[in-house]
């Protein structure tokens, strides 16, 4: 299970939403390029960077804050927010993300997106947000009529090799996982699913982890780093130790 650090970008600074609510945000550095190195130093496998920005206009914004994080690091870095389109994705591989998160194209066209998956592979990813079940699109600001599971065995269907669930519910809250909607997704996919949401302390990794079949390849965490509660040194590290 692998520990995913996150930056979200907002207006070039590293910021963070409170259940993705744009009225609601906190600056936690104004030189995200420096937080990503920092995470490296800790040990984080991956980044994984989202342009608030872009979620909400539809297109990339902060495409010089994503580059210069892409290229400040030595660990792969996975950029999404606003992609799109097929050459949006591709953009985003020239300018040095390892992988691209495609979500709200997914819901709005799944032709693009079968397109997307058969030409990228493994460098593009679902990014399915849910709220009460239920999918999210246009930066969490809309609410689709397509459930998380339904589209989870969509996009498996056109060629996704793995997905990352949000809870928005869950997400800035740190009260701990929405383990009841990673259980049915996981359990309606065979393809590795990442989570995202709602991490608030070093003992919900543990709870994670402990779904055994259905644990996820990899967790995001986002506040719970920034506010103090850990840092990504200390849950690599816990991550590493379950396996020992």
């Amino acid at each position: 299970m692998l520990i995913l650090p996150a930056i979200d970008l907002r207006g070039g600074q590293c910021v963070r939403l409170t259940q993705g609510d744009y009225a609601r945000e906190k600056v936690y550095d104004s030189d995200p390029v420096r937080v990503a190195a920092e995470f490296e130093s800790q040990g984080a496998p991956w980044i994984h960077v989202v342009d608030l920005d872009g979620a909400k206009s539809g297109a990339p914004e902060n495409w010089s804050s994503i580059e210069a994080i892409t290229r400040g690091v030595r660990i792969p870095v996975e950029v999404g927010g606003g992609v799109r389109s097929l050459e949006t994705a591709r953009r985003l591989l020239e300018v040095g993300a390892s992988r691209v998160v495609v979500g709200t194209k997914l819901v709005q066209d799944q032709d693009l997106a079968a397109e997307m998956f058969a030409e990228l592979g493994d460098r593009i990813v679902a990014g399915i947000d849910a709220r009460n079940g239920m999918v999210a699109v246009a930066g969490w600001v809309e609410q689709s009529s397509v459930s998380a599971v339904e589209l989870a065995l969509a996009m498996q269907g056109m060629g996704a090799t793995r997905i990352i669930l949000t809870d928005i519910a869950q997400d800035g809250m740190l009260a701990g996982p929405n383990l009841g909607l990673l259980d049915s997704v996981s359990s309606s996919v065979t393809v590795p699913i990442i989570h995202s949401g709602g991490i608030g302390e070093l003992s919900d990794l543990k709870l994670l982890y402990d779904m055994a079949e259905r644990r996820p390849e990899g967790v995001i965490v986002g506040r719970a780093i920034y506010e103090g509660r850990f840092s990504a040194k200390q849950a690599v590290e816990l991550v590493a130790s379950f396996r020992s």
